[in-house]
């Protein structure tokens, strides 16, 4: 049977709906006609579950819908809570009572209990009836048929930029014309593609176009196409025909005849051909098709964001060209040159914050474009100080990053969805965290982000994925061995924009100890907590961990106890400091457990009782001083 899957786009809805169909064969359905209350929930949700995968590709959400996928998402939340919180009270028998009047009141218990959910379903029932008459008004399959799409392409200005605002691009500039305009007396002649591949935003298509227009004269014809993320094939063959110097009609042309066109027309002719922006390799299968090769030494650049689909692209391992970020010097330049208008002026009394401003940015030109956008004749300290503090925390929201934050959404976007909930997951870290792989993994089996597959382990999975994102330039690998990463760290531009959607997805909950409040409308589910005072500090009066799933704490461990709630499955104080075996006493109350770390060389033992979490996965107990797991465990 297919595992239960947790994302971000849907919730708990999956795992959701199969522990409604397992608690249809539990007696309990025989009290107060429960069977047909989680009958109908079930089918309902089913329906309504569809309507939320459609909404998770949709990058632009109108008000009406976004609300309603939230409230669902969250009863969807709220439901499961029930359903577990139900099973563990009736079908714990571990402790079984022996005695005639002990069974009898251990039977009364158990059916209030039964009672009791049967009321709960019923007030989650008449929930799930408003939210299936609000879709059925706000008709959300009709209002998301349209394509969505931006309706300027964000990397437009790359093609214009005046030259003399670049920095940073000549020598690559060159390294590529070298390879282009290359004499080899046994190669020259052959059809070569070289791919220039990196992370959205870091200068591909403006290298690609600075070198198309270099070099375009010295073929005998030559184009720049974009293919975007969702291709029309058709029209980028047009293009190509167009650029390529076809005088024809070509509107009417269909896909078969575009390509025949081309194909005579670049028939013993030396052409060059940019194909920017290429996503997947299905679009490359129809555009090469009318790219001939003639020996007359014709070349083809491609970008993409994508390892794997460069190596697609490129038939040889050495056509792949890795983008580098700007080094710190030309960054500088380039910030003070948007800010400014010259480099050379004098920001002494700036002191260090547009060093630190730019080590946030670690050479990306997109987010250093931005920020000097948000910086233009800014010559107060006090408005670099506030950027400053807004890069990590919501700069992606900021006026005047709209253009930055537009292209890294296409990136999260093109994730499929359980890579993109892999990925949202990596909020919970701080900025220039190095994420240890094996960690990582185990953190996303727990939260039940990884479907089982026939024949493949879940880590296997994981470690898919995780290479999966480093292939996408979404994260950088950190500690390569044999080819293999063994932790990855976040560019702190992504990790701004993956925070402000973990936010805008109530997925993840990240606090700080200086912060005084937390207000939301929604309950915490995931709760990353950065409490790195000195004093330990007790959490907020306003903050209810009732609903909390998975608990992360960096810094001080909390006076607050966690054992509140009770649906608990993730708890990490691995970077936890000043933690003693007093921390986790009681911790066998947390029932749905499944991953457990901690770290401090101050905890000496386990509890005796945790033996009791049957459904503990994960136990990381490294640079503690434990020497052995208890007798029951």
């Amino acid at each position: 049977m297919e595992a239960a899957l947790v994302s971000a786009s849907t919730g708990v809805m999956k795992p959701l709906l199969s522990k409604l169909t397992k608690l249809l064969e539990h007696e309990c359905v025989k009290v107060k006609g429960v069977g047909k209350q989680i009958r109908f929930l079930r089918d309902e949700l089913s329906a309504m579950n569809a309507t939320l995968q459609m909404l998770a590709d949709v990058e632009q959400l109108n008000p009406q819908m976004r609300d309603w996928r939230d409230k669902l998402r969250e009863l969807a939340y709220d439901l499961e809570d029930c359903v577990d919180a139900f099973m563990v009270r009736v079908d714990n028998e571990r402790d079984v009572p022996s005695g005639f009047i002990k069974r009898f009141f251990r039977k009364l218990k158990k059916l209030k209990e039964r009672h009791e959910i049967a009321n709960e379903i019923e007030e989650h029932k008449a929930c799930v009836i408003e939210a299936s008459e609000r879709r059925k008004r706000y008709n959300f399959f009709e209002a998301t048929s349209i394509t969505n799409t931006s309706v300027v392409d964000p990397r437009l200005p790359a093609l214009y930029v005046e030259i003399d605002k670049l920095v940073g691009i000549d020598g690559p500039k060159m390294d590529i014309i070298e390879w282009l305009t290359a004499e080899t007396k046994d190669s020259s002649k052959e059809l070569k593609v070289l791919s220039l591949v990196g992370c959205g935003g870091i200068g591909k298509t403006t290298l690609a176009n600075q070198v198309y227009q270099s070099v375009k004269s010295q073929f005998s014809c030559a184009a720049f196409v974009s293919v975007s993320r969702n291709p029309d094939v058709k029209k980028i063959l047009r293009d190509m025909a167009k650029g390529l110097g076809i005088t024809d009609n070509t509107l009417d042309y269909d896909e078969q005849q575009l390509i025949n066109k081309l194909r005579e027309h670049l028939m013993n002719k030396r052409y060059l051909l940019v194909v920017d922006d290429v996503w997947d390799g299905k679009p490359w299968e129809t555009i090469k098709l009318p790219l001939v090769n003639e020996n007359c030494g014709s070349r083809i650049i491609t970008t993409t964001r994508s390892i794997a689909v460069a190596s697609c692209l490129s038939s040889e391992s050495n056509n792949v060209y890795k983008m580098k970020p700007l080094s710190f010097d030309d960054s500088r330049r380039l910030l003070f040159k948007r800010a400014f208008g010259s480099e050379n002026i004098s920001f002494t009394h700036l002191g260090s914050v547009p060093d630190e401003i730019l080590r946030k940015c670690d050479g990306l030109p997109l987010a250093i474009i931005a920020i000097s956008s948000m910086l233009a004749d800014q010559h107060a300290k006090c408005e670099w100080d506030r950027v400053l503090n807004d890069i990590g925390s919501a700069l992606a929201k900021k006026p005047g990053a709209e253009n930055m934050t537009t292209i890294l959404s296409m990136s999260y976007f093109d994730i499929p969805h359980r890579q993109r909930t892999c990925l949202l997951y990596l909020s919970v870290f701080p900025e220039d965290s190095v994420i240890e792989k094996q960690c990582l993994i185990t953190r996303w089996i727990a939260e039940g982000f990884i479907q089982e597959q026939e024949g493949r382990t879940k880590y296997e999975i994981g470690g898919g994925y995780f290479n999966d994102l480093i292939n996408r330039s979404m994260i950088q690998p950190i500690d390569v061995e044999y080819g293999e990463a063994e932790a990855c760290r976040v560019h702190d531009i992504i990790l701004d924009y993956l925070k402000c959607k973990a936010v805008e997805e109530n997925f993840v909950t990240s606090l700080d100890s200086a912060e005084h409040a937390y207000t939301s409308e929604y309950k915490i589910r995931r709760l990353c907590l950065n409490n790195c005072n000195e004093e330990h500090v007790a959490l907020w009066g306003s903050v209810v961990l009732s609903h909390v799933r998975s608990v992360t704490i960096f810094g001080q461990p909390l006076q607050t106890s966690l054992l509140r709630s009770a649906v608990v499955r993730l708890l990490d104080l691995g970077d936890c400091s000043d933690m003693s075996d007093l921390h986790l006493s009681s911790i066998e109350k947390l029932l749905h457990l499944k991953y457990l770390r901690v770290s401090s060389c101050s905890i000496t033992e386990l509890p005796g009782k945790i033996g009791e979490l049957q459904h503990l996965q994960t136990l990381d107990v490294r640079y503690t001083r434990i020497k052995e797991l208890p007798p029951d465990a």
